[in-house]
């Protein structure tokens, strides 16, 4: 699974994140808050808050930007599936690309390095809701080994109405008979 992050691909490079990305990653989020039901959140958070979301996990969980000339294309990140320690070998992913750059492969290489960095790593599965109805995202998963796993009816309620959630895995690796804790990126040797 060795790669080199940063190393060219097409015309743009993908590297880390760090929240001097913030901006540029927000800029291209806010139109899914405003705009969509891809993402349930009401309000486009602040600058700080949405740096500070990167903080928190950096060194931890893999937040990824694809850029060509410092413009940011996409991003994909993943995070803690829940907070008690049981769960500790599985994350969600979610995944963000520039709307001029959409079904340009840019989300499926964001993932794909994601998926990488998670398996070294050590995460077993891999999480990912998709409001209905996103028939695109929906396909897009599944073409990256997604399976659905389950379906919340009427689970939240954006622009007046009702949405219900498909709940998507992936398994990322064999669960092993005695897990060790998974490697925060910051130990992970990165080449």
């Amino acid at each position: 699974m060795d790669f080199t992050l940063g190393s060219q691909a097409a015309d743009y490079i993908l590297r880390l994140a760090t929240p001097n990305d913030a901006a540029a990653m927000l800029a291209l989020y806010a139109p899914y808050i405003t705009d969509t039901t891809i993402t349930l959140e009401f309000e486009v958070p602040t600058l700080a808050e949405f740096a500070e979301r990167i903080r928190k996990l950096q060194g931890v969980l893999p937040w990824l930007v694809a850029e060509r000339d410092g413009q940011l294309l996409g991003y994909a990140y993943a995070s803690r599936h829940r907070e008690r320690l049981a769960y500790q070998w599985s994350v969600e992913t979610s995944v963000y690309v520039h709307a001029e750059h959409h079904g340009t492969g840019v989300a499926r290489r964001l993932y794909n390095h994601l998926f990488e960095f998670l398996q070294r790593q050590g995460y077993v599965n891999a999480y990912a809701g998709v409001i209905e109805p996103n028939p695109r995202s929906f396909a897009f998963h599944h073409s990256l080994g997604f399976e659905l796993i389950g379906t919340y009816q009427h689970v939240a309620y954006k622009f007046g109405k009702w949405h219900t959630s498909q709940w998507l895995a992936k398994q990322l690796l064999p669960p092993p008979a005695a897990p060790v804790p998974p490697i925060p990126l910051a130990e992970l040797q990165l080449l």
